[in-house]
């Protein structure tokens, strides 16, 4: 045989691994988001994926069903969390842990780095009481802090993303921060980010020691999805009539399991051909996904030709239709939604051209100084009118004449939600100022009025972004939050960064906008 077959042979992907790239591809389609340095912000945002797989990262498409979790407890005294909890409790039905072993780009990751040439920790009495210490992470971290938190002080606190997550830290944090564009979240970064980081190094250090540390010991995501080991329709399933229980598959499974399908059982198959009488295989009710090649699934029964022959086949017809729905994904985020977010920089209320606009700016500015419309500093900032909260529309044309202060927050962002009565009271002690508090329209809080209501914001004028975001794009947020932009009296930007505020550096640009 040719060396080259033979390394082939050795060497080429599993199904698995196949699917475990396809997901990690698939969930991060944006990849647009990379060059630009950006997180997408689109509607399908709004949805969840069943792995983990950090929102931040900018070429996330979509949210973590874990971080929409910990928002739905923070506002669980305003707001029921029907969506999360109803979206867990499908993908735990549907999929159960299979998600873990198939589906999860952090199993991904956590797998290339065991193979990594080192002394393996295998598993033992330590590693299965350390198993247990997830369900407590899900306890304290997802469900009490947040919950607590969210009761106790109206402020969002997602505990397991801010203090432990790795994937937050590896897709979030450094996918944005090794992009150059994005050079002024430097001066955001503390302690805590520190902390962070340490932890990733430690968890992915243990990776490479020991079988996916992180998703054994720490990821609640795993302990959500063990819940439903019992009744999730797709997953590993042992024939008791093919079985002669010689112990073969748990004592190879490197996954802590006392036994085939439990809630440490990760189903990713391996264990299908080390069985010597095939009992085992990958099902999904009664279909057979996935068997050895000695078995046609729990039937201990020799696969025929024909049979191997029509597997391949219905196997290739599923990848290609897989390959087809990747490919209108990559297709869609990184051609067809980039350039549609992209096109006009107004709010859809304005109503107005780019030719309009440039027409208003020369009415306002002496034909000298006319500049160049947009969000950066030293320009002028593109007209928009955007309905406000509790009725009424704030156009940014009016505000001319006066130094106007745009703030992009979010309910769900704690250092947001910190540094608004400083705006309030910026506005208290110098009326002359117009300050506009633009909520992102990725919203947790479906009611922001009542949300409102309970606060003594008074002077500042709030509204919600478009379902599109076209507000942010027009101020140039790109959802890094919180950002404050400042307009001298002419609208020319002068301020426009990401990052808290204090009263005090209010003042001082409020100063520097006067001048």
């Amino acid at each position: 045989m040719d060396k080259r077959n033979t390394w082939w042979q050795a060497h080429r992907p599993t199904t698995r691994r196949l699917a475990q790239l396809y997901c990690a591809l698939l969930y991060n389609a944006n990849l647009k988001g990379f060059v630009e340095g950006k997180i997408y912000t689109g509607n399908v945002k709004a949805a969840c994926v069943p792995g983990l797989n950090c929102y931040s990262c900018p070429g996330a498409v979509a949210a973590c069903p874990l971080g929409a979790l910990q928002n739905a407890a923070a506002s669980a005294g305003t707001h029921a969390g029907t969506y999360i909890l109803g979206i867990l409790m499908l993908f735990g039905v549907m999929l159960g842990r299979t998600i873990c072993g198939w589906l999860c780009p952090m199993g991904l990751i956590q797998e290339l780095l065991h193979k990594i040439p080192t002394p393996k920790i295998r598993k033992s009495r330590v590693t299965r009481v350390l198993s247990w210490l997830k369900y407590a992470v899900l306890a304290v971290f997802v469900m009490a802090l947040p919950l607590w938190y969210g009761v106790r002080h109206g402020l969002p606190l997602p505990a397991f993303c801010k203090y432990i997550c790795p994937a937050g830290t590896l897709e979030g944090a450094a996918g944005l921060l090794v992009n150059e564009k994005n050079a002024d979240l430097f001066s955001m970064l503390g302690i805590l980010f520190t902390r962070k980081w340490v932890i990733l190094l430690v968890i992915g250090l243990a990776c490479v020691f020991c079988y996916r540390s992180f998703c054994r010991f720490l990821c609640p995501l795993g302990a959500i999805y063990g819940f439903f080991s019992r009744f999730a329709l797709i997953g590993v399933r042992v024939d008791p009539k093919a079985c002669i229980h010689c112990g073969a598959c748990v004592k190879n499974c490197r996954m802590d399991v006392r036994h085939v399908g439990d809630h440490e059982c990760i189903h990713c198959g391996e264990c299908m051909n080390g069985c010597p009488t095939g009992a085992i295989a990958v099902k999904a009710g009664r279909v057979i996904l996935k068997a050895s090649d000695r078995s046609c699934g729990l039937t201990g029964k020799t696969v025929s030709a024909r049979e191997q022959t029509k597997r391949r086949r219905i196997g290739a017809a599923v990848w290609a239709v897989l390959l087809m729905v990747l490919a209108g994904a990559l297709v869609y985020f990184n051609l067809i939604a980039p350039s549609a977010q992209e096109s006009p920089l107004q709010v859809v209320q304005s109503g107005r051209t780019d030719t309009e606009e440039q027409e208003t700016v020369s009415e306002v500015v002496a034909p000298e100084e006319v500049l160049t419309v947009g969000s950066a500093v030293g320009e002028q900032m593109a007209d928009f009118t955007v309905e406000t909260v509790g009725g009424g529309n704030f156009h940014l044309l009016e505000q001319r004449g006066r130094v106007t202060m745009i703030n992009l927050w979010a309910t769900y962002c704690g250092p947001c939600v910190q540094e608004l009565p400083y705006f309030c009271q910026l506005v208290q002690e110098h009326p002359e100022v117009a300050v506009l508090a633009v909520h992102s329209s990725m919203v947790t809080e479906d009611d922001i009025p009542g949300y409102l209501a309970g606060k003594n914001w008074e002077g500042l004028t709030f509204a919600v972004d478009t379902a599109d975001g076209q507000v942010f794009r027009t101020v140039g947020g790109d959802n890094v939050l919180p950002r404050t932009i400042v307009l001298n009296s002419r609208g020319v930007v002068i301020y426009n960064q990401a990052g808290s505020v204090t009263y005090e550096k209010l003042e001082a640009l409020l100063q520097e906008a006067q001048n």
